[in-house]
């Protein structure tokens, strides 16, 4: 890397954060090591991470108030490490901004490889002239990230703004829950489909309306961006 990537890696745990402190450290990254939910604001303001490692069982707020108040000032990327499994809490993360999860124990491995594919996705924004998808009421820019309803900016989280896009590129086209994890979070993801049906509602709550053109559920099948004449 020219540049290291910064990695804001928050846990209560000072021995789960020093281990994957060293494990990133080992991969080329940069590691910053902060152990309670309003340190992790102060360190996200003062070290500007490319990316945050969040548990969610925190003192003084937890993952979740501090994964709400990061997408209050930025998109930066966001995993959300938890013992939790129930799906409640997944859903809540990604609800909630987070790009991905990881359930402890994991294997360090799993999240080096977690941590390089949501930087990858992050990271493959077009620098080149700005290209633009326009319908009714919605200006999707490719190059800024940056999605314009109704005359008001809304900066959506990377995975947002890339499902978006990507159905918005395929009008009236179809595409089933498995296609677009692959097409969006990549064959490295182990997430499940809920992860769609996430990002869809989130779209929807953020437009949530448009003459002639909407963001539609195809029962049974999947989901599709329908544009009507």
């Amino acid at each position: 890397m020219s540049e290291k990537n910064r990695v804001l890696i928050v846990d209560d745990d000072k021995h789960i954060a020093e281990l994957i402190s060293l494990y990133l450290d080992k991969e080329g990254y940069d590691t910053r090591e902060v152990y309670s939910g309003r340190a992790a604001i102060t360190a996200f303001k003062e070290y500007s991470p490319s990316i945050v490692l969040l548990d969610i069982m925190l003192p003084e707020l937890d993952g979740y108030q501090v994964c709400r108040e990061i997408r209050q000032i930025g998109n930066t990327p966001i995993i959300m490490l938890t013992a939790k499994g129930e799906v409640f809490d997944k859903v809540l993360g990604l609800e909630l901004g987070a790009d991905d999860y990881i359930i402890k124990p994991f294997d360090p491995k799993e999240l080096i490889a977690r941590v390089k594919a949501v930087l990858r996705r992050y990271d493959s924004k077009p620098i080149e002239s700005p290209k633009q998808i326009v319908y009714q009421n919605l200006n999707i820019n490719q190059s800024t990230y940056v999605v314009t309803y109704h005359d008001v900016a809304l900066e959506l989280p990377p995975k947002e703004f890339e499902l978006l896009n990507f159905l918005a590129q395929h009008p009236n086209q179809v595409f089933t829950r498995e296609q677009l994890l692959d097409k969006i979070w990549g064959y490295e993801f182990m997430g499940d489909t809920r992860t769609v049906d996430v990002h869809i509602k989130r779209i929807r709550e953020k437009m949530p309306y448009s003459d002639n053109w909407s963001v539609k559920t195809v029962w049974g099948v999947g989901y599709k961006f329908e544009v009507r004449q």
